[in-house]
């Protein structure tokens, strides 16, 4: 499973508004450039995550983007069900668009939403200030995963 460009961008914003001594605030033009990424795409999650309650944007001089709330009140599973748009690991999830001949008599459906529920679990346990903890130890995650 791979979140989207969107989802990752916005845990990118809200990282780096995390991290920004207290009180901060950036503008896209400073999380564009420290990420070295699009500042259109960014102008979309900036608003996506105002309109979802985790930023104040100012606009005019002196204005830019902030939490909308404490970091440690933000949960790591919250944002990814707000700003991942899919979840849906298998085509039988989407009642609509299903087409799947086997949905019947498959027990994968059931093996799938449990995976989901596990992975998302796991994101429950953390919030936007465990991501933003600059002291996370990369020696601790495996060594496929530090390259």
């Amino acid at each position: 499973m791979q979140v989207t460009q969107f989802t990752d961008y916005s845990f990118r914003v809200l990282i780096y508004l995390a991290r920004l001594p207290e009180p901060g605030a950036a503008t896209i033009s400073d999380v564009a450039d420290y990420h070295q990424i699009s500042r259109n795409h960014l102008v979309k999650v900036a608003n996506s995550l105002a309109n979802q309650g985790f930023i104040i944007t100012t606009r005019g001089k002196g204005g830019g983007m902030q939490l909308a709330r404490p970091a440690a009140s933000i949960g790591v599973g919250e944002v990814m069900r707000l700003t991942e748009g899919n979840m849906n690991l298998v085509e039988c999830f989407d009642v609509q668009l299903n087409q799947c001949r086997l949905t019947r008599n498959c027990f994968l459906k059931g093996i799938m939403y449990e995976a989901r529920q596990g992975f998302l679990t796991v994101l429950d346990k953390y919030t936007l200030a465990d991501a933003a903890n600059p002291r996370f130890n990369l020696a601790d995650l495996p060594s496929n995963m530090t390259q």
